[in-house]
C-alpha cells in the first residue's frame, strides 16, 4: 500500500476513534424518545436518541421534499429560529419514506446540547414538515414548548379500510375509552364515518349502527359527533316530531334533556396535503345504551365505515349531515369490516398520498375584474411556519391564484402601507436578496401598497415567458402569500365580459351575440350545485341551476320561482342551447346560450326578456345537491347572495343593489317543504 494511502487510513482511523469517544462521552439523552409532530408532508415517526451522535426514527412516514430537505437543528419552530438553524444530518429527505426504521448520524460539530429542536425542514421553501423537542432543551422562542412527547397524529394501531381511508386507534381499556383517528385522502367537503354495527345480528347492517361522523366545517374547523342510524337515508325530522335516518344522537333526545348525550370528544383535527385527519375519544361502554353500541375490546366486532359529501347546515337543519342520496357523489364509499381493538399493530404502510394536495381556496383572475388584496389573520396558511398575518385575495386567505398568459391581471392593493405586493419566483418572499438568494421579480415592488381608502392598482401581464408557477408575496415579510398558477386559455378567452357577483363567491361571464347572449357562471368554492337568478330576490325570479350527478354527467335546468317553498320552484322550457356543466376542483361551472327575447307566448318563461340597454339584476345560490324532478329539503341552499348585482351588459360594468330585505320569514318552519333561496 502506498505511503499516502496509509497516511489517509491512519487519519480516518484517528477521526473515527475521536468521534466514537465523543459519542460515548455525550450520552445524557441516550434512550430519550418522542413522537414527531406533523406540520405537513404526512410526517410520522418516533425519534429515539441512540448515543451522542446518532438517532433512530422508527415507523417513518414522509412525502418527499426537495433535494435540500434535511433533518435540521434549531432553537425553535418559528420562522426566525429555523432560519438560524442548520442541517443536523446529511441524509436528504427527498423521497417517500414508507414506515421505515432508519438510523441517522449527526453531522460533525453537531451535538445534542445544540439540538433543542430536531426538525424535518426544507430550507429551499422554508417548509417545516414536523419536529420533536428534546428533553431539557431551553427553547422559549418556540410556541410549542409545552407540548408533550406524544403527538396527536400518532396512535398505537392502524387498519387500512380502503386505499384512501384508514382508522388509527390507541386503547385505554382501564379507563373504558379508546382514542380513534380517522384519516382519508379526500376533499375538505367530505365526511368520514366510522363506528360499530349492531351486534348479534345474522347479517351486518347499517341499521342500529353507532357511528362517529367527522369532518371539517366551511371555516376549516374539525368536528366529530355521535350518530345513530335508524334508516339508511339522510336525517329527516318529520312533522310529528319523529326522527329517522343517519342523525346525531342529540336529535333523538331533543325533547329529553337527559338523553342529549354526545359521547364523542374531539381531540384534534387538521387538513394537510389533501388529507383529512380527525382524532376523537369515545367510551367503550357508554351510559347511552339506547344509541351507543357497547364495545368489547377483546372481541372481533363488525365495524361500518363510509366517506362521502357533507351537507352544510342551513336555516332548517343546523347540523353537518352526511349526503346519502343515490348517486350523490362518485367519491362516496361504504363497507363493513372486522376489528379487534386489543390487537396491537399496523397494516398501514407509508403515508396517504392525495391526488390533489392543494387545500387552499382557488381564485381565477378575469379580465377587467380586479383582485382585492388585503391582510388578515393566518388561520390556515398552507406552508408552515408562517407569520401571524397572511395576504387575502377577494376575502380568501392565501388562495391559489390562477392566471392566463396574455390576460392582464389587475390587483387592487389594500393591505396597508407596510405590506407592498410583488410577484416573484421566490416561494418565501420578503425580498430574497436579504437572505442572500436570487429571485426574478415580475411585477410590483415598494410602491405597490395601499389602504382601503386609497387602494393602489397594479396591473401585471403574464406572457409566454412567464413560468408556470410564480408567487405573490409581501416585499418586506416572508410567507404571507402563496402560489400563482400560470396557464394558457380559459373562460376569459371565450367571453367578452365578466364580473364578480355579491360576496365574490360567483363569477358571471357573458358575450352579446346578435339577438342572443352567451352566459357562463363559475362558483369560486366547492358546492354540489350552483344557481344564478335574474331578479331582485328569489320570489318572481328566473333561475338557472347547474350540477353534476353521481355518474359525472353535467346538467343545466331553467326555473321560474314564485314563492318560498319547493312547490314554487317550477321547471321551465326555455330555448336554452349549448348547455354545459362541469366540476373544476370541486366548484361548479356551467354555460348556456339563450335568446335575448324568447320566441314564444302564453308561458311564464316567455316573459324572461333580457334588454342589453337595461341593467340586469343577478343573484346566486349554492347547495349540496340538486336533481331533476320534484325538489325536497335535500335541495336547500347552504350559501346565497345577500343582494343582487346590477350588470350593465353593454359596458361590462356592475354595481351592487342596496335595497334588499330578508326573504326567509318567520313563517317558514321545520315542516315547510323544499326551499331554494337565491338571495336573503
Amino acid at each position: 500500500m502506498a505511503p499516502a494511502a496509509l497516511h489517509l487510513l491512519a487519519i480516518l482511523c484517528l477521526a473515527g476513534a475521536a468521534s466514537a469517544a465523543e459519542c460515548g462521552a455525550n450520552t445524557s439523552l441516550a434512550g430519550h424518545h418522542a413522537d414527531l409532530r406533523m406540520s405537513q408532508h404526512q410526517l410520522r415517526g418516533r425519534v429515539e436518541v441512540l448515543d451522542g451522535c446518532s438517532f433512530r426514527v422508527a415507523a417513518l412516514d414522509l412525502l418527499p421534499g426537495s433535494a435540500s430537505a434535511r433533518w435540521w437543528r434549531a432553537d425553535g419552530t418559528d420562522l426566525d429560529a429555523l432560519a438560524r438553524g442548520e442541517p443536523a444530518a446529511a441524509d436528504p429527505l427527498d423521497r417517500t419514506f414508507r414506515s421505515e426504521s432508519l438510523v441517522f448520524r449527526l453531522l460533525p460539530g453537531v451535538s445534542w446540547p445544540r439540538v433543542p429542536v430536531l426538525a424535518a425542514y426544507d430550507p429551499l421553501t422554508s417548509s417545516l414538515f414536523g419536529f420533536v423537542r428534546l428533553s431539557g432543551a431551553n427553547a422559549s422562542s418556540d410556541p410549542s414548548s409545552s407540548s408533550a412527547s406524544a403527538a396527536p397524529t400518532m396512535l398505537d394501531s392502524c387498519a387500512q379500510l380502503s386505499p384512501r381511508f384508514r382508522v388509527r386507534w390507541t386503547l385505554h381499556e382501564a379507563n373504558n375509552s379508546v382514542d380513534i383517528g380517522l384519516e382519508a385522502a379526500v376533499g375538505s367537503e367530505y365526511y368520514m364515518a366510522f363506528g360499530w354495527a349492531q351486534p348479534g345480528v345474522a347479517k351486518p347492517s347499517v341499521i342500529g349502527a353507532d357511528l362517529v361522523v367527522a369532518g371539517f366545517t366551511e371555516d376549516g374547523l374539525p368536528f366529530a359527533d355521535d350518530y345513530y342510524v335508524t334508516k339508511n337515508s339522510e336525517c329527516l325530522l318529520r312533522e310529528d316530531g319523529s326522527v329517522e335516518g343517519v342523525c346525531p344522537d342529540t336529535i333523538y333526545g331533543r325533547n329529553d334533556s337527559a338523553a342529549l348525550v354526545n359521547d364523542t370528544r374531539l381531540v384534534y383535527g387538521h387538513r394537510r396535503d389533501g388529507v383529512s385527519f380527525v382524532r376523537f375519544s369515545r367510551p367503550l361502554v357508554s351510559k347511552d345504551s339506547k344509541h351507543d353500541v357497547a364495545v368489547n375490546a377483546t372481541r372481533n366486532m363488525t365495524v361500518v365505515w363510509a366517506i362521502g359529501l357533507l351537507r352544510p347546515p342551513d336555516s332548517l337543519r343546523p347540523y353537518y349531515l352526511p349526503l346519502l342520496s343515490r348517486g350523490a357523489s362518485a367519491g362516496t364509499a361504504f363497507a363493513f369490516a372486522k376489528l379487534k381493538l386489543s390487537h396491537a399493530g399496523s397494516e398501514c404502510v407509508g403515508p396517504l398520498d392525495a391526488d390533489d394536495k392543494e387545500d387552499q381556496a382557488r381564485i381565477t383572475s378575469e379580465r377587467k375584474t380586479p383582485l382585492v388584496v388585503t391582510v388578515g389573520p393566518a388561520l390556515h396558511y398552507p406552508n408552515p411556519p408562517n407569520p401571524d398575518k397572511a395576504l387575502y385575495i377577494n376575502k380568501k386567505e392565501a388562495p391559489l391564484l390562477k392566471v392566463e398568459r396574455g390576460v392582464p391581471v389587475t390587483f387592487s392593493i389594500e393591505a396597508g402601507h407596510d405590506v407592498p405586493l410583488y410577484i416573484t419566483s421566490d416561494p418565501v418572499g420578503g425580498n430574497a436578496t436579504s437572505r442572500n438568494t436570487t429571485e426574478v421579480i415580475y411585477a410590483g415592488g415598494p410602491n405597490a401598497e395601499g389602504v382601503p381608502a386609497t387602494p393602489t392598482e397594479l396591473v401585471w401581464l403574464p406572457d409566454r415567458n412567464t413560468p408556470d408557477l410564480v408567487y405573490y408575496q409581501s416585499l418586506y415579510d416572508q410567507k404571507m402569500g402563496w402560489k400563482i398558477q400560470v396557464v394558457d386559455g380559459g373562460l376569459s378567452d371565450m367571453y367578452n365580459n365578466s364580473v364578480l357577483l355579491d360576496d365574490q363567491q360567483v363569477t358571471f361571464f357573458w358575450t352579446l351575440s346578435g339577438d342572443s347572449i352567451n352566459i357562463a357562471a363559475r362558483g369560486e368554492k366547492k358546492s354540489g350545485y350552483l344557481a344564478i337568478g335574474f331578479g331582485s330576490a328569489m320570489v318572481n325570479s328566473y333561475a338557472y341551476v347547474g350540477w353534476v350527478d353521481g355518474n359525472g354527467k353535467g346538467h343545466v335546468k331553467s326555473y321560474w320561482i314564485d314563492g318560498k317553498d319547493g312547490m314554487s320552484v317550477h321547471e321551465t322550457h326555455e330555448n336554452v342551447t349549448h348547455k354545459r356543466c362541469r366540476l373544476e376542483n370541486g366548484a361548479i361551472i356551467f354555460e348556456i346560450t339563450r335568446p335575448l327575447t324568447p320566441s314564444c307566448s302564453g308561458r311564464v318563461e316567455c316573459k324572461n326578456l333580457i334588454d342589453p340597454t337595461t341593467p340586469l339584476k343577478v343573484i346566486w345560490a349554492m347547495g349540496a345537491q340538486w336533481s331533476s324532478g320534484p325538489l325536497s329539503l335535500k335541495n336547500m341552499h347552504s350559501d346565497t347572495s345577500n343582494r343582487p348585482i346590477r350588470i350593465l351588459l353593454l359596458s361590462g360594468l356592475a354595481e351592487a343593489v342596496e335595497d334588499l330585505r330578508p326573504l326567509l320569514s318567520s313563517e317558514v318552519s321545520l315542516s315547510d317543504p323544499d326551499i331554494l333561496e337565491l338571495a336573503q
